[in-house]
């Protein structure tokens, strides 16, 4: 049987078409840039001690675990060694002290977590010297920059930071790019 080269170039292309298509849709897609599943519900926990949902939105709202995540992959790579070590080291801590994930701790047990790691009294076997302290001020200087920043480095979900302090916002077209992310997403541990 004689196959045309049109038709046969045509049922090649349908044939690579399909072998590459059968893997990406039977993984696991992640829904995070550089973030796994865990860090960023570690985050996210982290990020609304920092910043808690009172009469108005907290980071979780504003969406920060989001902008960690963009700008992991961004402006901040540099960085990422240092989270993933320092994430690491959190729920190692929290593990020894409370027997339990930071994110199944209970609201109290959180916020003195926090405080001590702040103090940098968490036990040594995880941290060296200052990397406690440091690795605590970078993550409140990041959920600082994610919750009262541009949306358009993907935090600050809905302007929220902005309605909060009753400041007018611009409006920037196609730079509100946190809509098309993470939006249905809900991380909240159970």
């Amino acid at each position: 049987m004689e196959v045309k080269r049109r038709e046969f170039i045509r049922q090649l292309c349908f044939a690579c078409g399909s072998i590459k298509l059968i893997p990406a849709c039977t993984s696991k897609i992640s829904t995070w840039r550089f973030l796994t599943e865990d860090e960023a519900r570690l985050i996210e926990a982290i990020t609304e001690q920092i910043v808690p949902a009172d009469k108005d939105a907290g980071a979780t709202d504003a969406r920060v675990v989001n902008f960690f995540d963009r700008q992991l992959t961004g402006y901040y790579t540099r960085h990422q060694e240092t989270y993933q070590k320092g994430l690491q080291n959190i729920e190692s801590s929290s593990l020894k002290i409370y027997h339990k994930s930071f994110v199944n701790l209970d609201w109290d047990q959180q916020t003195e977590f926090l405080e001590t790691m702040e103090t940098g009294e968490l036990p040594e076997a995880e941290w060296q010297g200052d990397e406690q302290r440091s690795f605590f001020r970078m993550l409140l200087d990041h959920t600082m920059q994610a919750f009262y920043g541009s949306p358009r480095h993907g935090g600050n979900c809905d302007y929220v930071s902005y309605k909060m302090l009753k400041i007018d916002y611009p409006h920037v077209i196609g730079q509100n790019r946190y809509r098309s992310e993470h939006s249905n997403t809900n991380l909240k541990a159970s």
